[in-house]
């Protein structure tokens, strides 16, 4: 990876040469940047460029304020940069009307967050399934999917079982399974064990290990290093800017 500075005092981020044989970044931020309105205008994502390639995993690290949920909800296509582009899987979500930006969303992309986001008088099955129901999937196919993604992050034996009745890391392991229930292309990690004990944070980190082995693109965002550290790539993120490595 090398950084450079351009004549505007824009970050620039390039990847040298991918492991990947991809020639199209999976993600390319083109001098995206985000700036909400003000009075006064907010610069929360200074323009920078970032590509990440099928199959890579990589780390955002930085404070709390430094711009993390910016750059998660612009990779997420939950909000559009002010300025510059983003392509996903080549495709250019800058110019797309709402409907075919969700529609990306929902075909490319899964989210875990630090906060599991269960619905409690679901079960885990039930939760899993709710994203196959947007996407049209008749029932008996969606209780098959799900119970399948909860049998890959070994939840086999909870099936039928309630979040308030699963561990920290049970309750993760239903969210992960529920962000791969449509085969989504790249994982967006929020904090992923911000809310787990030692043992299980090293638990849901060898399941997200697992998962890219199997070539999933995985961006997890963290404060923790320890976390970071498992990643091929760390980038961090400090007032609005990315600079390549731990900083």
């Amino acid at each position: 990876m090398t950084i450079m500075v351009n004549s505007d005092a824009t970050l620039l981020l390039r990847t040298v040469e991918p492991k990947q044989t991809d020639t199209t970044p999976l993600i390319e931020l083109d001098r995206a940047g985000m700036t909400y309105p003000g009075p006064p205008p907010v610069e929360a994502l200074k323009p920078v460029q970032l590509q990440v390639y099928g199959g890579e995993h990589v780390a955002i690290v930085g404070p709390s304020g430094s711009g993390k949920s910016t750059l998660l909800n612009l990779l997420g296509l939950l909000d559009e940069p002010t300025t510059g582009t983003y392509l996903l899987d080549g495709q250019d979500t800058s110019t797309m009307k709402e409907a075919k930006r969700t529609r990306l969303r929902a075909d490319k992309i899964g989210f875990v967050f630090q906060s599991f986001h269960l619905i409690q008088h679901r079960t885990a099955t039930e939760n899993v399934a709710i994203p196959l129901v947007y996407q049209g999937i008749p029932g008996r196919r969606r209780r098959a999917v799900a119970q399948q993604k909860l049998k890959a992050v070994g939840l086999g034996h909870r099936l039928d079982a309630f979040p308030t009745t699963l561990s920290g890391g049970e309750r993760q392991r239903v969210a992960i399974a529920r962000a791969l229930a449509t085969e989504p292309s790249l994982l967006l990690c929020d904090e992923p064990t911000g809310n787990l004990d030692t043992d299980t944070t090293y638990a849901i980190l060898a399941t997200l290990d697992e998962l890219r082995s199997q070539g999933l693109t995985l961006l997890v965002i963290t404060h923790d290093m320890e976390v970071a550290a498992r990643a091929e790539r760390i980038v961090t993120i400090r007032d609005g800017q990315l600079h390549e490595g731990a900083g």
